[in-house]
């Protein structure tokens, strides 16, 4: 399984991803991201599903961008391409795949600025080739495990935070993941993109690096439980107070 977030807001994108690969028993580390970086346009794409998939579409989008990246002027036709290119995998192998019981399944999350869109645009692409944008009134997508770190981002995410407070939303999302998901896990990568700078910040944090935050965040909730004002829980201990048996 796969973990990866998109989250779009007021200053721009940011994007998360875990590194871990599984295959049976066996798990390896490979990056999940794909970034396209040029003086008049910026963007990345992290991918879910069968690695093999990923790297095939992957590999017949980059001839894509060598031969026509400077046709795009805004990023849905980019995502019109890669499309295509999952299209194409998909009439290749799906059929094959089918038969030895595996799902073609392959999900991404494409951000980017064009020299023609007035923002950083964020979208979700589905095996079948087709999209949808995320926009303001969920500006948020995960991709792979989607379940566990899902609340904390329902909770605390809105078109109108900064890059910094969706970054720390977000990694609260991937720590939850991790912690109740075997096949999600360290390193993490990430993507910031900036309204109008038309590049990609990529960096790639260690267990190490974060672990700090996670106990943080562990005591803060232990304190939080233990502070919360819940006296109308209390009737749960009174027997006076239990239903009819």
């Amino acid at each position: 399984m796969t973990y990866c977030l998109g989250i779009i807001c007021k200053e721009g994108i940011v994007g998360l991803s875990d590194t871990r690969i599984t295959s049976g028993t066996d798990t390896t580390t490979a990056k999940k991201v794909y970034t396209v970086n040029r003086e008049n346009h910026s963007f990345f794409i992290m991918t879910s599903g069968l690695r093999s998939v990923r790297d095939k579409a992957i590999t017949y989008f980059g001839e894509v961008v060598k031969n026509e990246d400077q046709q795009f002027k805004k990023l849905y036709e980019a995502v019109n391409k890669f499309g295509e290119q999952v299209k194409r995998v998909a009439r290749e192998d799906k059929e094959s795949l089918e038969e030895s019981g595996l799902e073609f399944n392959l999900r991404a999350i494409v951000g980017g600025q064009f020299e023609e869109d007035d923002r950083p645009r964020l979208f979700l692409l589905y095996p079948q080739g087709n999209w949808i944008e995320v926009s303001r009134g969920t500006p948020f997508v995960i991709i792979g495990n989607t379940g566990f770190g899902t609340p904390v981002l329902k909770r605390s995410i809105n078109f109108d935070v900064s890059l910094d407070f969706a970054l720390k939303a977000g990694f609260l999302s991937f720590d939850a993941t991790r912690i109740s998901a075997n096949d999600v896990h360290y390193p993490l990568d990430s993507v910031i993109m900036r309204n109008n700078e038309f590049r990609t910040i990529e960096n790639r944090f260690t267990e190490k690096d974060l672990s700090h935050i996670s106990e943080f965040w562990n005591s803060r909730l232990t304190d939080a439980i233990n502070n919360m004002p819940a006296e109308a829980l209390n009737k749960a201990f009174d027997p006076d107070l239990a239903l009819p048996s």
